[in-house]
């Protein structure tokens, strides 16, 4: 059951926050070194999501639908997701704000 559950918040929560976080990077043209950094990271932050989700349903529900709605900046999201993303997020955020590296 648990496999089944962590599959639906991988679905529903990591993956597009993940495509969208990818996506956007793209665009602000992020060194792909820094991209797969913040990729992987929010990939071994999955068991801690999980976590997470398991012990707070409703912030589980409207996580998932901020993430599919794009109301917050993804990489905002995924930063609330996966704290441990930070580094890998600050050495993109030149590149979001134009300044380059």
């Amino acid at each position: 059951m648990q496999d089944l559950f962590a599959a639906l918040v991988s679905f529903f929560l990591i993956q597009p926050i993940q495509a969208e976080v990818t996506e956007k990077f793209e665009a602000a043209r992020v060194p792909q070194a820094v991209i797969s950094e913040v990729t992987t990271c929010g990939r071994t932050a999955a068991p801690l999501v999980l976590d997470r989700v398991i012990s707070d349903p409703v912030w589980a529900l409207s996580s998932a639908v901020r993430a599919w709605t794009g109301t917050p900046r993804p990489e905002a999201l995924l930063l609330e997701v996966a704290p441990g993303c930070a580094p890998a997020l600050s050495a993109a955020r030149p590149f979001l704000e134009g300044r380059g590296a």
